[in-house]
């Protein structure tokens, strides 16, 4: 069986779209609640070097903006990752492990092709 882990916030409506593509599909997975379960900062740092700080970081949510300018200043890997860590709502949802690499953000057809 293959192991595919989703992490996300559950009340999420992108994470909950995820989840019921994935039901649809047949696709068994695991599913890491950050609210619940936390955040790991190395497994943080393994998706920004994966797929770039600008992609896992979520900079559109009320989370990412609330944050202290300074916070949001001159933003590198490192900070990317010390900032998804303290605040894990500032996670780009769902982010998904799957033995063929790593999805990040929902988008059926990318799925479709990484998972179907």
């Amino acid at each position: 069986m293959t192991k595919i882990s989703v992490y996300g916030i559950p009340n999420c409506d992108t994470v909950k779209k995820a989840r019921k593509w994935l039901d649809d599909q047949g696709v068994a997975y695991q599913f890491h609640d950050y609210k619940k379960q936390g955040t790991d900062p190395e497994q943080l740092a393994r998706w920004v070097e994966a797929k770039g700080w600008e992609v896992v970081l979520n900079r559109r949510g009320t989370t990412f903006r609330q944050l202290d300018d300074a916070d949001k200043a001159d933003i590198d890997a490192a900070k990317a990752v010390t900032i998804m860590a303290a605040h894990p709502s500032t996670i780009k949802r769902p982010v998904v492990e799957h033995p063929g690499g790593l999805l990040v953000g929902f988008d059926a057809a990318e799925w479709q092709a990484a998972l179907g």
